[in-house]
């Protein structure tokens, strides 16, 4: 029977013309298939079951058909291949599977896995299929028909993009299989559709990795900053925790000088109020360092800041006898003679919607701004990093070494930012497990 007329009879309940044959034409046509006498889409093998059962996948499903195709394992040894629900059954049973998780819509498939079981007198323990609601995130998509779309037509980097959900992507984007493990027994399993929020898989990460990340200093977009009454040529080496949460890790030294990088974003000419980073005649503290104050404002011909020119209080560093004042802002830095450039890789939701598969066009959602690269300026501390590791950049997020990094330049992949700021633009609470 073609195709066509198969799906067809199944519909309508028909019996094959062909059901009847004896056990020996069926063995001598499922020999001759085998040996690949027949072209593809010509024979079937069929179980014979029930034509009329309420349960359509019983209806004499097909379990073998012809595709002369070369397999990446077998090449063009085999010409015949099986269906999922006959190759899962058995992959089951004799893998030794005792419990067999699908998702709900494999659930009208179990009368059928549990027939072959039975009817294959096979013997015992035989495996049993469970069926729970499958994961479901926000921006992102699952299906893997639609992950392929995006691979196939480049508007990712390959399976193992980092804005990818495959296990590729996650990897090098710098998730842990601990932070996984952590996110799945915190979600738990159901037996009903529903959506996570990817802000939930975000919070387990931040969870781990406060813990165990060690925290460096890098400034993703540099203003150079001179510290005008700062000695020229004075260097001191200043004492900086790699993490507060484990007293284990120690400290280490970071370099301090007169010409520093602080990051763009921390600096604002006509800033709004309660602004409480560096602006014109304001104060911040530089974090492990001293209280700044700027002076003045240095801007190119196209009126671009440039520089900043402060006063440094050099009564005021960080865990010294003399340090009793207080400001409220505090921003990271790193001194400009010793930094060193990486590239900086700063991933975001693959999507602007929180569900890009409500609608047939999911493609259109993605997200223009998903990644942006920058040279960022890092501590000399941070060329000791180690892929295995992963690291906070202070006030930044959490980073991890990609594969890319070679000895003379280090590429850096943003794993998860410090804080929801999804949340924030939609204006809800961002989710907890």
């Amino acid at each position: 029977m073609t195709p066509e007329e198969t799906d067809e009879f199944r519909r309508l309940g028909k019996a094959s013309r062909f059901r009847n044959r004896s056990i020996a034409e069926n063995r001598d046509l499922f020999e001759r298939m085998k040996a690949g006498e027949f072209p593809d889409g010509t024979r079937t093998l069929r179980a014979k079951i029930d034509v009329n059962a309420p349960n359509v996948w019983l209806r004499d499903p097909v379990l073998y058909r012809i595709r002369h195709a070369s397999h990446h394992h077998t090449s063009d040894k085999w010409s015949i291949y099986p269906m999922y629900d006959w190759a899962h059954t058995l992959s089951d049973y004799i893998e030794g599977i005792t419990h067999s998780v699908c998702t709900l819509e494999f659930e009208v498939h179990r009368p059928l896995y549990d027939w072959i079981l039975h009817a294959l007198e096979l013997p015992p323990p035989v495996p049993h299929q469970y069926e729970f609601a499958r994961l479901n995130l926000t921006y992102t998509v699952m299906s893997k028909r639609k992950l392929i779309q995006l691979v196939n037509e480049k508007l990712v980097n390959g399976w193992d993009d980092p804005r990818m959900l495959t296990i590729s992507g996650l990897r090098r984007r710098g998730v842990t299989a601990s932070a996984l493990r952590s996110f799945a027994y915190n979600i738990g399993i159901t037996k009903y559709p529903s959506m996570t929020e990817l802000a939930v898989l975000d919070h387990t990460i931040r969870d781990e990795f406060n813990r165990t990340a060690e925290r460096r200093l890098v400034v993703l977009h540099p203003l150079k900053v001179v510290l005008t009454n700062y000695p020229q040529g004075q260097v001191e080496e200043l004492e900086a925790v790699n993490n507060p949460e484990d007293e284990s890790t120690g400290k280490r030294k970071v370099p301090f000088a007169r010409e520093l990088f602080i990051d763009a974003a921390d600096f604002m000419e006509a800033p709004p109020p309660k602004y409480f980073r560096l602006k014109p005649d304001g104060e911040v503290r530089l974090k492990y360092a001293y209280i700044i104050k700027c002076d003045e404002v240095v801007k190119d011909s196209a009126g671009n800041v440039t520089e900043l020119r402060c006063m440094v209080d050099l009564d005021s560093k960080s865990g010294g006898a003399t340090s009793t004042r207080k400001v409220k802002g505090t921003i990271h830095w790193v001194s400009a003679g010793h930094a060193y450039d990486a590239e900086v890789r700063l991933y975001d939701r693959l999507f602007t919607t929180a569900e890009p598969d409500a609608t047939g066009d999911f493609k259109s959602f993605i997200n223009p701004k998903s990644l942006e690269v920058v040279t960022a300026k890092c501590e000399p501390a941070l060329k000791e990093a180690v892929p295995e590791k992963r690291y906070q950049f202070e006030r930044l997020g959490y980073f991890a070494r990609d594969p890319d990094s070679t000895a003379s330049k280090q590429v850096w992949n943003r794993t998860v930012t410090l804080k929801d700021t999804w949340a924030k633009m939609e204006g809800r609470a961002s989710s907890r497990p």
